[in-house]
């Protein structure tokens, strides 16, 4: 089904002007077109529309997915009282009884973390085959790590402004016609309240034309 995707704001990246009441047509997983809502809208009179709060941005790199999905433990809900709702890592991840039941439902519990945030993208050579299998199916585009950029202070983090680039830098490329339609949404104004809040704030994430997340 085709779909247009609005929103307050939308960012198309690579230097494009923000578009103010933007939207992006979606058909069969690509990008037909995107600009000024009232001209795709018209250019596709029999389209479904979506309507989003905030920004609707290119989705974004994760630069730090073999380490956030290969040594974290994300808990099960029925275990925040015990363990709380950060992901574990290093001792506290060691020190957990793990068989592959648990270990399998911590990756895909990670994964939804990772499209909760907007990420479309991760970076990085998974060994772990229960990681590659539920990458794989969630639609994610993995890329090596090939050119990429240092280490933020601290450990890596769920949200890719953590490592304080703009848009730019943490978009995983433009919106361009005919490519995939990978994007997010974030109930904030614009850019730099982006960069600053982070990208906690996504309130959808669309990969391959599938919305993947949406808050509620």
């Amino acid at each position: 089904m085709l779909t247009l995707h609005a929103a307050d704001l939308l960012l198309p990246g690579a230097g494009a002007d923000p578009v103010p009441g933007g939207a992006v047509a979606v058909d069969d997983g690509r990008i037909a077109d995107f600009g000024p809502y009232e001209r795709v809208a018209a250019a596709y009179p029999g389209a479904r529309a979506r309507r989003w709060p905030g920004l609707l941005t290119p989705g974004l790199r994760q630069w730090h997915g073999k380490w956030l999905l290969e040594r974290c433990y994300y808990p099960d809900p029925r275990e925040f009282h015990l363990l709380g709702e950060r992901p574990l890592t290093g001792a506290a991840l060691s020190d957990l009884d793990m068989d592959a039941t648990r270990w399998a439902g911590s990756v895909r519990r990670g994964v939804q973390q990772l499209l909760r945030h907007g990420t479309t993208t991760v970076v990085g050579n998974f060994s772990d085959p229960v990681v590659n299998v539920a990458v794989a199916r969630s639609g994610l585009v993995v890329v090596p790590p090939l050119g990429a950029p240092g280490d933020a202070p601290g450990e890596p983090d769920l949200d890719p402004f953590h490592a304080g680039h703009d848009l730019a830098g943490t978009a995983a490329g433009p919106l361009i016609t005919g490519g995939r339609a990978d994007l997010a949404v974030f109930d904030v104004p614009d850019e730099p309240t982006l960069v600053e809040r982070g990208a906690a704030t996504c309130v959808a994430t669309v990969l391959a034309g599938r919305l993947v997340h949406r808050r509620r």
